[in-house]
């Protein structure tokens, strides 16, 4: 099995693990991520406490690759600072689009790396993108209840 097919059924098993797919109780914040293009649509739920994000979760609906990378990303922001998501957020974006090619560079990144051939596939980016750029809005704005829409 080579590293492509490892990412794919990462990808699949992720897109399928129910286990960051809940309602989040005691949110602090919460951010509904839309691409109106396709119809991904998911709401990102998330507690933070004293700067860093104590658990997240999310619910909603999509195709395999905004699933897969929102449980991903959920699995690598947790117990981690707000703005070190932030720095993985910029990171993850950045490698989708092939501006970042450095294995070493996006090590922090964990099993969200699997995401990094969607680059050869532009009409899949805004799908592993949308988490991302949701959870950056609520960062960058210090959103606690509002909308984004991946264009």
């Amino acid at each position: 099995m080579n590293l492509n097919e490892i990412y794919t059924q990462l990808i699949l098993e992720q897109s399928r693990n129910q286990r960051n797919r809940r309602e989040l109780e005691n949110y602090t914040h919460k951010e509904l991520g839309h691409n109106p293009s396709c119809g991904d649509e998911i709401t990102l739920m998330l507690r933070i406490k004293d700067k860093t994000i104590e658990d997240a979760s999310y619910i909603g609906q999509g195709c395999a690759i905004s699933q897969a990378s929102t449980s991903i990303m959920i699995d690598e922001i947790k117990k981690i600072k707000v703005e070190k998501a932030l720095e993985m957020c910029k990171k993850f974006i950045a490698m989708v689009k092939g501006q970042i090619k450095d294995e070493d560079e996006l090590e922090e990144l964990g099993d969200a790396i699997a995401f990094e051939s969607i680059q050869n596939l532009p009409a899949r980016v805004k799908c592993a993108v949308l988490p991302w750029y949701t959870l950056m809005n609520i960062i960058e704005e210090g959103k606690t209840q509002g909308s984004f829409k991946s264009e």
